[in-house]
């Protein structure tokens, strides 16, 4: 894996870091709720569900940033795919915009690691 490729995979892992802080701490603050357009009583009853999700994008990130500096390729591979999936299932199901900061740079990671 190329230098490039690994620090685009860095970038897409720390993105999702900070998805986990947002879904996961601030959901239910005014950033939270202004992002995620969430009035504070839609905030407080979908909390639970914001923590769990938040985990899994902890999980994601924690995930490629293990790959891509371990060079394991495939695993990288797989991750970006299921990101680039979830982008595309989140911009259909809750907001367009996902599909530009959650898949847009994973795809981009994986066309890269493609030309490695």
């Amino acid at each position: 894996m190329s230098t490039v490729t690994v620090a685009v995979v860095l970038f897409v892992a720390a993105a999702h870091l900070g998805f986990m802080v947002l879904e996961s701490v601030l959901w239910t603050t005014p950033t939270g709720r202004r992002i995620f357009a969430q009035t504070v009583e839609g905030a407080e009853a979908t909390r639970v569900l914001a923590l769990n999700q938040g985990c899994y994008n902890g999980g994601v990130a924690g995930l490629l940033g293990w790959a891509a500096l371990t060079g394991h390729v495939d695993a990288t591979a797989a991750l970006l795919i299921f990101v680039i999936a979830m982008g595309v299932v989140g911009a259909v199901t809750a907001k367009p915009t996902i599909l530009l900061a959650q898949a847009a740079p994973a795809a981009v990671a994986l066309a890269l690691l493609g030309l490695t």
